[in-house]
């Protein structure tokens, strides 16, 4: 059975809501999302359906290099998949894609998170939590907590994810055929 690669992609925005998220969680990255390919150009996940418009959101197919990513800072990160669980996801993603009106996005989840009480709403997800239902919808990973309490930096705690990329999105989308991974340097030994 041969594997393919699966992304995860942590990113930064900036925006006024990233940066509030951000003074809570003390994290790098507060939104993550799905691709299907090293391009980036198929790319899920619940967030903003318009960009100047945080509280309008839901499922969303992702540009990255619109307006709103253009700045941003992001990591990818890449796991082998089987035919079969790449498979499950993406039907898993088109059933969603196929009725997206019915889904919201979790506001109420995200206080969950903050106060670890799992807060589980009827087609609402948050951009987390959308990803981890995509993972174990796949039987690719099974999550120790709820599904609501998962954060972006937990996906990708499981052991096999590899950093491909850490930077501005930017200069991953226009050389996105060289990887520069960053690499940790230790000043104080130099």
């Amino acid at each position: 059975m041969s594997e393919n690669k699966v992304y995860i992609l942590l990113t930064d925005t900036g925006t006024l809501l990233t940066k509030i998220i951000k003074l809570y969680t003390k994290k790098d990255y507060n939104h993550a999302s799905i691709a299907f390919d090293q391009e980036l150009t198929e790319v899920y996940s619940f967030g903003r359906k318009e960009a100047n418009n945080p509280f309008v959101g839901g499922f969303v197919q992702e540009d990255v290099t619109t307006t709103l990513f253009i700045h941003a800072r992001c990591a990818v990160y890449s796991f082998s998949v089987t035919e079969d669980q790449k498979r499950r996801m993406k039907y898993y993603i088109e059933g969603i894609k196929s009725q997206r009106d019915d889904y919201r996005y979790n506001f109420l989840g995200l206080f969950g998170v903050m106060f670890n009480k799992p807060i589980t709403r009827k087609n609402a997800f948050f951009c987390s939590q959308f990803v981890a239902s995509v993972l174990e919808e796949s039987n690719r990973v099974e999550f120790d907590k709820p599904l609501s309490l998962i954060a972006p930096h937990d996906l990708v705690e499981m052991a096999d994810v590899q950093l491909e990329y850490e930077g501005l999105l930017m200069n991953y989308t226009n050389n996105n055929s060289v990887k520069v991974p960053r690499i940790p340097v230790n000043l104080w030994a130099m």
